[in-house]
């Protein structure tokens, strides 16, 4: 078994998980959002040195067996707004209409006044009304161009569109102006979740395919042996190739809720709810009976999409998320510093006041040790920053702001835990990313929660969790109503799909599992159901899915019992607003277990167990927490 990595692209850090089937190591590099291939290559370089001692990117290279990738980068794009200027083309003033009133604001942003309704007779072949209303959505500025039209027979006339329009404008020419015909993207749910869709699918694919065809050659030129695999939002991996934008969508968080759903079946844990805190946001999932329900027909902003989708919810709360005082009250995010300039600690010309600040006055943060001793910390600053944008204004001291921010900063993630917790009291709160440990135990308080699970590797969780990912394809085909061999004619195409589609990825079919759904229209968009014995054209329009997958290896996980046989013993004293003994995770085995408050440290994470609240370590390395 060659080397298996995994890498998540966040807005402030890029994290790198990496096993070879014995041991697992991780590290963490800053992103660089001018150029995210770069962050890409100093992720794999920081592997290469800890691997070798040294980097050699050629020869970590010539090891890896898989690359999966996720990125943030088209849910930041989304949330910025930057990308191409869309133009919409339609049969119907109704589909622009219903698209807007589904979700104003991003109608605004990614169309704005860019529309052109056809009549049904001017929709169809050869019609120069088409012609004009294109060149028309061009002259407004449209960048990419979604062709989406009403009706049973809006394939059909879709088709006839293209090759009017393809006549009409010289490859070369269209090839600046791409169209988008949404039936050849998806053919299922409600038309507005179509329009939506294919409007999202082309606002996203541009930054989207720049970057990863761009990482993909940067591999290439270091002789990787296998195509880079980018993790999607359903839970699973596929070639850049092979990839639709609109899937890379809340890929990285999806990466998280993956990664819980392997633990807490580990451990055996139904009920659990977990935090997801990075430097810009917290990402929330409930899981019950140790999954995380997910909605056959998603919504990005409000805007509904025909792709499944899981239920995260992500709230402006973060290690950077600007804390200030505003009338008498302590007010959180939801505004970052980002990277850069990030916390006035980071000294790199910040001057508000974040949660990373606080916990640094607060002692929970080292100066010397963060980010692996590879970003020194400047405590004068956080405190100036503290006392400037709270402690002043309240009237505080510095303790006593850094406190008031905290309580503040962990009372608004566990109110959006509230509703939750309050009828799962017995429940776990999973809790990673870089700033989660930190404030686990202060939101389960304010959430009403007594245990908690912290992850060995919850500074890099989401990439962790991408590792436990497979390669996957999916194919569909419509089952034509009343035809007795409906079935049959659908699985004979789709297999051979299958075949091709794999084969293009290495394997061979034979080594891959097929699993088969039904798609049945409904007034919400559509059903999933698996496929049990004959289901022959029915009247309710439908179709026959096809998902193939090839397993890779996976992480190795270790025992999950945490019996506490030997009580720890602190390997320093952390100074702060108060004195916290530390312990150190990679000199704890399995059993050991100590009780708050203290500090529990690796290179990239620290738990903060608060008073009352009993720790031990489990025979995953994992940390369980309870009070």
């Amino acid at each position: 078994m060659g080397l298996l990595v995994s890498i998540d692209n966040g807005g402030t850090l890029t994290d790198v998980c990496a096993t070879d089937g014995v041991s697992t190591i991780h590290a963490k590099t800053l992103t660089t959002p001018h150029d995210l291939t770069e962050c890409f290559v100093k992720c794999l370089e920081a592997l290469s040195e800890k691997i070798d001692g040294e980097i050699d990117l050629p020869k970590l290279v010539s090891t890896i067996d898989y690359i999966r990738y996720s990125t943030t980068q088209g849910t930041n794009a989304i949330v910025q707004r930057k990308g191409p200027r869309i133009g919409l083309l339609t049969d119907d003033d109704a589909v622009a209409t219903e698209a807007m009133n589904a979700a104003p604001a991003l109608f605004e942003a990614f169309i704005g006044d860019r529309v052109r309704v056809l009549s049904n007779m001017a929709a169809g072949e050869g019609s120069t009304e088409l012609v004009t209303a294109v060149s028309r959505l061009v002259s407004a500025g449209a960048s990419r161009i979604v062709i989406a039209f009403s009706g049973a027979d809006a394939a059909a006339r879709e088709k006839a569109a293209k090759r009017t329009l393809y006549r009409a404008f010289p490859r070369h020419l269209l090839g600046a102006v791409p169209l988008l015909f949404s039936t050849e993207l998806t053919r299922i749910g409600t038309l507005d979740q179509r329009v939506w869709t294919s409007i999202v699918n082309a606002f996203l694919h541009p930054a989207m395919e720049a970057f990863l065809y761009n990482a993909e050659n940067r591999l290439r030129e270091h002789r990787a042996r296998k195509p880079l695999l980018i993790f999607r939002n359903d839970g699973n991996s596929t070639r850049v190739a092979k990839t639709v934008a609109i899937k890379t969508y809340s890929s990285g968080p999806q990466g998280g809720v993956v990664g819980g759903e392997v633990l807490l079946k580990h451990y055996g844990i139904p009920a659990a709810v977990s935090i997801d805190i990075g430097g810009t946001t917290t990402d929330i999932a409930m899981f019950d009976d140790a999954s995380v329900s997910v909605a056959s027909s998603g919504h990005i902003e409000g805007a509904p999409v025909s792709i499944p989708l899981a239920a995260i919810e992500s709230i402006g709360a973060g290690g950077g998320s600007i804390i200030r005082a505003e009338g008498g009250k302590i007010l959180v995010g939801p505004e970052s510093v980002g990277s850069a300039p990030g916390p006035a600690c980071f000294a790199r010309g910040g001057t508000k006041a974040t949660m990373t600040d606080a916990f640094l006055a607060l002692g929970i943060l080292d100066p010397g040790s963060y980010f692996g001793g590879r970003m020194p910390l400047d405590r004068e600053r956080a405190e100036r920053a503290i006392m400037a944008e709270v402690g002043e204004p309240l009237g505080l001291g510095l303790a006593e702001a850094a406190q008031a921010m905290a309580d503040a900063y962990h009372g608004k993630i566990a109110g959006e835990l509230a509703a939750w917790s309050k009828k799962n009291p017995d429940a776990t709160l999973l809790a990673f990313g870089g700033a989660g440990p930190m404030s686990a135990c202060g939101v389960a308080e304010k959430a009403g929660l007594n245990t908690v699970l912290i992850p060995k590797f919850a500074a890099v969780f989401s990439a962790y969790g991408i590792a436990f990912s497979d390669i996957e394809h999916s194919y569909m085909a419509e089952l034509v109503a009343g035809r007795d061999d409906a079935l049959d004619a659908a699985k004979s195409g789709l297999v051979e799909q299958a075949r091709r589609g794999m084969l293009a990825e290495g394997f061979d079919l034979a080594e891959c599992n097929l699993d088969y759904a039904v798609l049945t229209k409904n007034g919400e968009g559509y059903s999933r159901a698996k496929l049990n014995g004959r289901h022959d054209g029915a009247n309710t329009e439908s179709w026959l899915e096809l998902r193939v997958t090839k397993p890779i290896e996976k992480i190795a996980l270790g025992a999950p019992l945490a019996d506490g046989k030997r009580e720890a013993k602190p390997a320093g004293l952390r100074k702060g607003t108060s004195d916290l003994p530390l312990f150190r995770l990679e000199d704890l085995q399995p059993g050991d277990f100590g009780a708050g408050p203290c500090l529990v440290e690796e290179a990239f994470f620290t738990t903060h167990v608060r008073e009352g609240w009993r720790f031990a370590v489990s025979g995953n390395g994992d940390l369980l927490l309870k009070k």
